[in-house]
């Protein structure tokens, strides 16, 4: 996705965030177990601030959080980082140098975008805590959550982090995954062993190095596959799911669901 539209998004899901979020402080948050809206959006400010911090300085801060971002009022504390952030973002182009995760890239583009599905991840938490009807999660910005959660979450995390995959890995037997976009759209492939998960992506179920038939097959529109990915799962007054279509191995689907909460957790 192009930096715009990345920021566009970010935008949109903010103030969703805040929007929503704003209506139930105290309400339990399900997709979160143990927190409530506060713990939330108190959250999501502090790694908005977190990454702004590691924008300025080019270094991981040595203690986090800031004492003070526990006491503010959650909406004052998300308010002050989406700026914060968005500040540092208009002083760098993609390209421009940021220290990151992913050993890959260590590009302020790899934040605009982390941050970009951090947020829209985040506000579909608050939607479900306060039973409210989803905004839609448009597609563009669904194909590439996808995109990330599996190649960097699942294939990167699994390798660069091995040791907190132990348990997911420990009955990996090489099975295999395509979750697809339907009609025809983009697939990816993972294939679990035990040293970590390899994903491949293409165009189409036919793409070269994909084998015609995995053990099993997730299916969706692009928002339906980021919301099962993440386990968001869907409220009476949402229909994210009713086009997802889990068929074949149930290990090899439990295989997968077991890298996600490993990775996504």
């Amino acid at each position: 996705m192009e930096r715009s539209r990345l920021l566009q998004c970010l935008a949109a899901d903010y103030m969703r965030l805040r929007d929503v979020a704003g209506t139930g402080l105290t309400t339990p948050v399900p997709s979160c177990p143990g927190w409530t809206v506060t713990d939330l959006v108190r959250h999501v400010g502090q790694v908005y601030l977190h990454k702004a911090m590691v924008m300025r300085t080019g270094s991981w801060p040595a203690a986090w959080p800031p004492p003070e971002t526990e006491t503010e009022h959650p909406i004052a504390l998300l308010d002050r980082a989406y700026g914060a952030l968005t500040h540092e973002f208009s002083r760098r182009g993609d390209t421009d140098p940021a220290l990151t995760w992913h050993a890959p890239d260590q590009t302020v583009k790899f934040w605009i975008r982390r941050m970009a599905q951090e947020s829209v991840i985040h506000r579909l938490d608050a939607e479900l805590a306060l039973h409210t009807e989803s905004d839609p999660i448009p597609d563009d910005l669904a194909v590439d959550g996808i995109d990330e959660v599996l190649r960097l979450f699942v294939g990167y995390g699994s390798h660069a982090w091995h040791e907190g995959f132990t348990e997911a890995l420990a009955s990996a037997k090489g099975r295999m995954v395509r979750v697809q976009i339907s009609p025809g759209g983009p697939a990816w492939l993972i294939r679990t062993d035990p040293d970590g998960a390899t994903i491949t992506s293409g165009a189409t179920p036919a793409a070269a190095d994909q084998p015609a038939t995995p053990d099993a097959s997730v299916t969706g529109d692009p928002a339906s596959l980021l919301r099962w990915l993440w386990a968001r799962e869907s409220t009476p007054l949402t229909d994210a799911h009713t086009s997802i279509n889990v068929e074949g191995d149930g290990e090899a689907i439990k295989e997968l669901r077991a890298m996600l909460v490993a990775s996504t957790q």
